[in-house]
């Protein structure tokens, strides 16, 4: 054995890392041998997102270092098992956003009007009605018990005639139909 560190030493060859005998050298010469070429290959998978081409070759490095024992055994299928693997991540990656509903950005409630600033209240009171009109009416039935009236769940739903269940539902996509209708709200 040499009397370099491990650190210093850069194999040629995978054979050379597993001869070592430490998994350190042998992860270390596959993520210096593939991760330009990975990166380079998940980029196109994923249409160009470069920061979500790195999280993938970061997850497909993490899977190779879970399975080292199976690679270090056959150093010659490194490389398809990691093109594999790193394909499989992307295909992954891009259902699971499909599987994900579409985020709906809140506005920032430390950004919301004062009360002391009347014109914004009235141009915001405005705003509102007018999205109210946009909702669907159990939706905007819902709105009005809860928020206008401070209904708790259980008045409102004795009120509309509906179970409370019920109640927490539509509030839930009311608020949300509510601010899809008003649209995005400018930062100050």
């Amino acid at each position: 054995m040499s009397a370099v560190p491990n650190e210093a030493v850069q194999p040629g060859t995978p054979g050379d890392a597993v001869a070592q005998g430490s998994p350190e050298s042998l992860m270390r010469w596959i993520h210096e041998q593939y991760r330009e070429p990975l990166l380079r290959f998940v980029t196109r998978l994923v249409l160009g997102r470069q920061e979500l081409a790195e999280d993938l070759v970061q997850e497909t490095f993490l899977r190779a270092w879970r399975n080292l024992g199976t690679l270090a055994a056959e150093p010659r299928r490194i490389a398809p098992w990691l093109y594999t693997v790193a394909r499989h991540v992307a295909v992954d990656a891009g259902r699971a956003r499909q599987a994900r509903p579409v985020e709906v950005a809140l506005p920032d409630l430390n950004r919301l009007t004062t009360a002391e600033d009347e014109m914004d209240r009235v141009v915001s009171a405005h705003t509102v009605r007018l999205a109210l009109r946009q909702i669907k009416p159990e939706h905007r039935d819902v709105l009005i018990e809860m928020y206008y009236k401070g209904a708790s769940v259980a008045e409102a739903a004795q009120r509309l005639g509906i179970p409370e269940g019920t109640v927490k539902s539509r509030t839930y996509y009311a608020v949300r139909a509510l601010h899809a209708a008003i649209g995005p709200i400018e930062s100050a």
